[in-house]
């Protein structure tokens, strides 16, 4: 009886969906629930899983151990200690060993005292902290603009940034090679999409005499240093173009930060250019400036709005003080530590001389941190890192889709920590066992 009571309370409650469509029985629902494929409800059978899984056991066969998530005992600088093993390590992108320097981690010890370890809540709703407004106004002066802002993540960032700027009337044309948070924020806008060769401005330029006319805002992306193949653009032939468009021009600096011209201060001093010169100066907390997180630097009117109206930054918990502490440290050591930063660029340059002695595809690096060692297969990828982590050297394969196959790569980032004789060491052993395969 009770059974019947609830088959009739349900059958009710279907009938009043108010859609107009016939109402429909329990026993309709159970053969319409029994007709859905197990892919469907499943997450053992999603597409993306059953391609993981593929990958695993194709690695299982060839005696391939995972290469991804080791476990480090230690902090990562130019060494690292994994599962009890010192290794000379080429995968952090500590690129001027700020991670771990005592002053920044003072500022991060200093500010959990002082502020917790959470703001609790968005920034708009529980509040900035001094220390948030102190970094932002260093990013503003490092790039020479009006102001900044932070995010709590890097990648986040470019998300909710392009998200939330550009929409469907737009379009957003980008280097074929940038960064995937990019063209997330470009799914989520629901501007057009383009890309163009990669560091081709002429490429673009015909790109933008196509098509600028049938859009109302228009974004060029670019990156600082490409993190795959560690080359970086002539940025001042796209500023021309810019200029010569009316579009909007966005540089990811996440990598080139610390990394290019004299005193670190990246792409723009590299070249010689005026902060106005880009319109969205975007980068990361996470690499040189050793923290985690996110900026955008520029004009006052696009980060005010920003920090009013983006979801990303608006409906996000605000970055802990202890985050945005280790970030400020490390952006005013860099005001001073241009040995450092021409240390680094003089070990990235021997590793790229030797690697190309030794006859090993760089592909286009510059030898500023990041250079890729091309081995043709995500197999052989997968195998050489191996065979380096035996040799005590930790760096870590880029495999398709990443990359495309033939292009699969060991990734080395080069630290202003490591030695003349552990990067002279690692090429010759790089060189040795890629003989072997």
């Amino acid at each position: 009886m009770k059974d019947k009571l609830i088959q009739q309370a349900l059958e009710r409650r279907l009938r009043q969906t108010g859609d107009g469509a016939p109402p429909a029985s329990l026993a309709d629902v159970s053969r319409n629930a029994r007709s859905v494929p197990e892919q469907f409800y499943r997450f053992d059978q999603h597409p993306g899983y059953q391609q993981l899984r593929i990958m695993h056991d194709g690695a299982a066969r060839f005696g391939l151990a995972n290469p991804f998530f080791k476990l480090h005992e230690s902090l990562a600088g130019a060494e690292t200690t994994i599962e009890g093993q010192r290794f000379v390590n080429f995968a952090s992108y500590n690129y001027l060993g700020y991670s771990g320097h005592p002053v920044v981690a003072e500022a991060a010890k200093a500010a959990i005292d002082h502020y917790g370890t959470s703001v609790s809540a968005s920034r708009l709703v529980s509040g900035d902290r001094p220390i948030h407004r102190e970094l932002e106004a260093e990013l503003a002066r490092l790039y020479e603009v009006d102001d900044a802002v932070t995010f709590v993540s890097g990648h986040a960032t470019n998300v909710t940034t392009i998200g939330y700027l550009f929409g469907p009337r737009d379009l957003v044309i980008h280097d074929e090679l940038i960064h995937n948070s990019v063209l997330q924020g470009i799914q989520l806008s629901g501007a057009r999409r383009l890309s163009f060769a990669h560091n081709d401005h002429e490429a673009l330029d015909r790109l933008l005499g196509d098509q600028r006319q049938h859009f109302e805002r228009v974004l060029v992306v670019l990156e600082g240093i490409y993190s795959m193949d560690g080359d970086y653009p002539d940025l001042p032939r796209f500023v021309e173009l810019k200029n010569k468009h009316k579009v909007f021009l966005m540089v990811d600096e996440a990598h080139s930060l610390g990394v290019m011209g004299a005193n670190g201060k990246g792409i723009r001093e590299h070249f010689g250019l005026a902060g106005k010169d880009v319109d969205i100066w975007m980068g990361t907390l996470s690499k040189t400036l050793a923290s985690c997180g996110g900026y955008i630097a520029g004009e006052s009117a696009l980060v005010e709005h920003l920090k009013f109206m983006a979801p990303g930054f608006l409906y996000s918990v605000g970055m802990p003080a202890s985050v945005a502490a280790a970030a400020l440290a490390a952006v005013r050591c860099l005001a001073h530590d241009a040995e450092r930063v021409a240390t680094l660029q003089a070990r990235g340059q021997q590793f790229l001389a030797l690697a190309r002695e030794a006859g090993l595809d760089t592909g286009t690096s510059t030898g500023l941190a990041v250079i890729p060692v091309i081995t043709g297969s995500s197999l052989k990828a997968t195998q050489l890192s191996g065979a380096l982590a035996k040799r005590g050297i930790n760096a870590q394969p880029i495999l398709h889709p990443a990359v495309p196959e033939k292009a699969a790569r060991v990734r080395f980032f080069v630290s202003c920590l490591h030695t003349p004789e552990q990067i002279a060491e690692t090429v010759a052993i790089v060189a040795q066992e890629l003989q072997k395969l």
